[in-house]
């Protein structure tokens, strides 16, 4: 897929089928979230891949909008480290660039995902720490579900040339 058209046709995609991810997938999608642009070149993200039926439920029982989590094959936390970057900020930008690489890499691979946010929700992020056994330098930021779409989703243009401004507002 051409990159144009995967910015243009990616979707959040909440249903899936069971089919397994293979790992040489699984690996270029975290390939390209480490390919992120970071402030001062940081690279502050850890990301942990659970693929544990049980574990992908429970994740779901604690964060109210992962309901789909339960029929994902795969979620991937991606995660800040405040020894790595100390300003909160950094780490959310940075995690975040790293979060839509992943998306569009899942999509340009043919597979779906949706972002699932965690930060700065003080409950997910502790709930997430207990279940997953994170240290405390480290920061849940958000999540993403990944999948083979058992759903299909038309395109939808959010170009809004008022929400342009040249030079000054």
């Amino acid at each position: 897929m051409e990159l144009w058209e995967a910015i243009l046709t990616r979707r959040s995609i909440r249903k899936f089928k069971s089919q397994i991810i293979p790992e040489e997938l699984i690996e270029k999608i975290l390939r390209a979230g480490m390919q992120a642009p970071s402030a001062r070149n940081k690279q502050p993200w850890h990301f942990v891949v659970i693929r544990n039926r049980e574990m992908l439920n429970k994740i779901s029982e604690v964060h109210p909008y992962a309901y789909m989590l339960k029929e994902a094959p795969l979620g991937i936390l991606i995660c800040g480290d405040t020894n790595i970057e100390t300003t909160i900020e950094y780490i959310v930008q940075d995690c975040s660039a790293a979060t839509q690489n992943m998306l569009l890499a899942a999509h340009g691979f043919g597979l779906g995902a949706v972002w699932l946010g965690i930060y700065p929700r003080e409950q997910r992020i502790t709930a997430l720490k207990e279940l997953l056994q994170i240290p405390n330098h480290i920061i849940p930021i958000a999540m993403i579900a990944v999948g083979y779409p058992d759903e299909i989703k038309s395109f939808e243009d959010r170009f809004n040339p008022e929400r342009i401004h040249y030079e000054k507002w």
